[in-house]
């Protein structure tokens, strides 16, 4: 297996989870917090999906699709167009609201973007620094591990609060 190989089936499972995590939820249901700073399903879904677009279209040199396909309009969100939710504060939290539509949507969206550029990647560009605010300076391959590891854990912390929404 190559390795664009091997992160293209990470992504794919990221966007998988993700279409688990919110199907069938109500607007509502996604806004849920279960505390009032807690971060509720829906941002956490969209915090994930902004950073990945993020990451990926920098390091790919290309838009991202939350500005080039129209997303950020179609969220409505009361946030500047490069915010990804990093740094938000309990009150932004709160005006995430949105539907598992859009979310999915989004999804296939930043996943067919970043499955497109990891199909032109060759196993010697993972070397390339692509960071260099960091000791030891981030490469490729790593921002891109990183990524995945990110998105897993606000998968995880989606999944959990889906668990107690749907037992009570």
């Amino acid at each position: 297996m190559l390795p664009r190989e091997l992160l293209a089936d990470a992504f794919a499972r990221v966007q998988e989870e993700v279409r688990a995590a919110v199907e069938g939820l109500t607007e509502d249901q996604l806004a849920h917090r279960l505390d009032p700073d807690a971060n509720s399903i829906g941002w956490l879904v969209w915090h994930l999906l902004r950073v990945q677009d993020d990451h990926v279209a920098e390091v790919a040199g290309r838009e991202q699709v939350w500005t080039a396909d129209g997303w950020a309009a179609r969220f409505a969100l009361p946030f500047d167009a490069p915010a990804t939710g990093y740094g938000h504060s309990s009150a932004d939290v709160a005006k995430v609201r949105t539907t598992a539509e859009l979310l999915t949507g989004y999804a296939d969206a930043v996943t067919a973007q970043t499955r497109d550029y990891l199909a032109t990647l060759e196993a010697d560009e993972l070397d390339r620094v692509v960071d260099e605010r960091w000791d030891p300076p981030v490469t490729l391959g790593v921002r891109l591990v990183s990524v995945i590891g990110d998105d897993m854990a606000h998968l995880g912390q989606a999944q959990f609060v889906r668990g107690l929404l749907q037992r009570t």
